[in-house]
């Protein structure tokens, strides 16, 4: 019986739980669902969270632009931000890989035959690639939203069966409700040009993403012909509990 293979992005605030520090009670949250779920579910995580890990061991001291001062914390914290989760998912009996990837990469078809390879080699291994852009070479993952662009290029590339983009809000909130200040979800969208008019321009504290970008990431996924589902990472078994319908979030078909 083949897998349902689960692209899963989790960006900084799920990680860090919202506060400035790296929550290993999250990506223990994180392996527990992945264990429950290996006998029907491969995973490949696409995460964030480099330069937070970082920002708790230094600070830099630089007269350069901002963008290099977040690219050499992205090179400090990567290597920490595996270690944490190698260490975490070992513990649930989880094997884990690191993939560093740019956007030029998907740009090449050599390159994405490469990388298809690589990963379906890992994943038919038991190993959940984990996922980050190469920040030392690119100032896109800055501009590009949090990894969730980077998260639906890879999940339309690896043929993904689900996209799980991982955030701090219960989904998407229709317009309205925000302005009502009584946060309501969108359950399931069918039509694009609708949600367009349901956005809110609010981007997270430590995410460079907001909203728009994960809509955006989900038009990918949709020429795709692959479900994204838009989930609130906050909550502990986040995915086990969207899988059984038992919280709100937005499913975009």
């Amino acid at each position: 019986m083949s897998k349902k293979r689960i692209l899963l992005k989790v960006g900084s605030n799920t990680l860090t739980k919202e506060t400035d520090n790296i929550s290993r009670g999250k990506i223990e949250d994180i392996a527990s669902q992945i264990a429950q779920l290996q006998d029907t579910c491969e995973f490949i995580i696409v995460s964030s969270g480099a330069i937070a890990v970082a920002k708790q061991f230094v600070k830099l001291e630089s007269k350069r632009k901002p963008i290099f001062v977040k690219q050499a914390l992205a090179s400090i914290g990567q290597p920490h931000l595996i270690r944490i989760y190698q260490e975490i998912f070992r513990e649930y009996g989880l094997l884990s890989s690191q993939c560093l990837l740019s956007y030029s990469d998907f740009e090449k078809e050599e390159s994405k035959v490469n990388i298809t390879n690589t990963i379906n080699v890992l994943v038919n291994n038991n190993y959940i690639p984990i996922i980050n852009e190469n920040d030392t070479v690119a100032t896109d993952e800055i501009k590009f939203g949090d990894n969730d662009k980077l998260g639906a290029l890879t999940a339309s590339l690896l043929d993904a069966d689900l996209f799980i983009i991982a955030t701090n809000t219960n989904g998407i909130y229709t317009k309205v409700s925000m302005e009502n200040g009584t946060p309501a979800t969108i359950k399931e969208v069918t039509d694009f040009r609708e949600l367009a008019d349901e956005i809110v321009s609010a981007k997270s504290s430590h995410g460079s993403g907001g909203m728009q970008s994960k809509i955006e990431a989900a038009e990918v996924t949709r020429k795709a012909n692959i479900e994204t589902w838009i989930v609130n990472g906050l909550e502990d078994n986040f995915i086990l509990n969207a899988m059984e319908s038992k919280v709100p979030f937005t499913k975009i078909k």
